[in-house]
């Protein structure tokens, strides 16, 4: 994490494609991020991720270092990352309904046979 980032903002591995917010950022308010001014379009609350750069729908979403989920959409540069953008790849996404989200769900013969063997 350079200098030039919002010191509200916690960067925990290099790798990292988000930050997480360790200060609640309020929508409209301009921060800095790794050299670049923003504006934040959401709030943002403590413990929630912000983008780092922008990601592509299915790019994979990286937190300690290792994948935590894909993107069910476009995700911009300082955009908030959550339920509404975020799939986990381990387990089933609830949206706020209650209904399961499988957006991104690969439905091959091969991942539920892989599945099956992992659950034997």
């Amino acid at each position: 994490m350079t200098k030039t980032t919002d010191t509200r903002l916690v960067l925990l591995h290099d790798t990292d494609n988000i930050f997480v917010c360790c200060q609640k950022i309020s929508a409209g308010e301009s921060i800095y991020l790794e050299g670049d001014t923003l504006i934040i379009k959401t709030d943002i609350n403590v413990g929630h991720k912000l983008a780092r750069n922008n990601i592509s729908i299915k790019g994979k979403v990286y937190k300690y270092g290792a994948s935590i989920g894909s993107a069910k959409a476009d995700i911009e540069k300082a955009d908030h990352v959550h339920l509404h953008n975020l799939k986990s790849d381990y387990m089933p996404s609830y949206q706020r309904s209650g209904v399961i989200d499988d957006s991104l769900s690969n439905t091959s013969s091969d991942t539920k046979s892989d599945a099956s063997k992992v659950n034997a």
